[in-house]
């Protein structure tokens, strides 16, 4: 096995150098890394349905889809983030607690009893710790997960939507559960850059043969190259998603209006704001675009609809 620990903090590139390493090597890896702040959705779920569009809009924290399946996670530099790439054997390829339990092994040596709870989770005390999705490619598994080391808690609660019922859909939704930090319950570890040596360490000494991989010129370009045309795309990260529809009840100046978008790949396919004849036909005019923000704010008062920034964010 190889290992890496990743010297960059930019989400984009991270997800695009597990995807990298699953599809274009044969070796089986092992990966460290810390994000920016970000958040990070499954492969079929709908943006603005797991995801606090208004506040992350504002606190400006990028949404990513990775390629593994599950929900909604956030990630900031008090997470530590872990990867498995293995060969595999068709019919054995997902088992959530086979690469979770070297993940348990080395947090009870730092005196933390964690332990495996429902599908994907990694609980201490009853609250979670750790998330983790899979990704099957022809003979080669993905796994990652997450490690709450001292992220901000606040910042997830709020980046992560709790109310999701004006969402119809058969996506993929998250479990919405309690979580807490490591920090404080490990021994002698006090910051995230010790966190990350520590468990860099454990997986060195305790798996045989492993080695560091160097990263050739090749490699980064590559990486760079899948990073900028589908992760740092819109097609990808909001457009790709299952259809849905939203239907809720919007304040516009005061006034009330029910509103239902049908929304395929990102786009508004059909749009019914009831309430008056201006509003009705102004959202008519919401078919064609992207169920974005700023294009409906636009498209919006283009149309002189006297709508206040704050009032579009009731459209998500």
């Amino acid at each position: 096995m190889l290992s890496i620990c990743s010297a960059s903090h930019d989400p984009f590139f991270n997800i695009a150098l597990e995807e990298f390493l699953l599809h274009n090597r044969t070796q089986d890896f092992f990966i460290l890394y810390i994000n920016d702040p970000c958040v990070i959705i499954g492969k079929h779920q709908v943006v603005h349905r797991e995801v606090n569009t208004e506040f992350i809009d504002k606190k400006k924290i990028p949404v990513i889809r990775r390629i593994t399946g599950g929900g909604t996670v956030y990630h900031d530099r008090g997470n530590l983030n872990f990867s498995f790439i293995r060969q595999s054997k068709t019919g054995r390829q997902v088992d959530f607690r086979l690469y979770t339990k070297p993940v348990i092994d080395f947090l009870n040596t730092l005196g933390v009893k964690a332990i495996f709870e429902g599908k994907n989770d990694l609980t201490v005390d009853g609250l979670k710790v750790s998330g983790n999705a899979e990704h099957v490619f022809r003979e080669r598994v993905l796994h990652h997960g997450t490690l709450l080391f001292d992220a901000s808690l606040e910042d997830l609660k709020q980046s992560i939507k709790i109310k999701t019922d004006t969402y119809s859909t058969h996506a993929v939704g998250s479990n919405r559960s309690s979580v807490t930090n490591l920090k404080g319950r490990l021994r002698n570890i006090d910051s995230i850059e010790k966190f990350l040596m520590s468990m860099l360490n454990y997986f060195v000494y305790n798996i045989p043969d492993i080695q560091t991989y160097n990263f050739t010129k090749e490699d980064l370009s590559s990486v760079q190259l899948l990073k900028e045309s589908k992760y740092n795309t819109w097609e990808w990260n909001y457009g790709y998603g299952p259809p849905y529809t939203f239907t809720s009840w919007i304040e516009i100046n005061s006034k009330p209006y029910y509103c239902k978008l049908v929304v395929r790949d990102g786009i508004i396919w059909e749009s019914e704001i009831e309430g008056d004849e201006e509003i009705n036909a102004a959202g008519k005019k919401l078919i064609g675009c992207r169920h974005m923000y700023f294009d409906i704010l636009k498209k919006l008062r283009e149309e002189k609809i006297p709508i206040t920034e704050y009032e579009v964010y009731r459209f998500f």
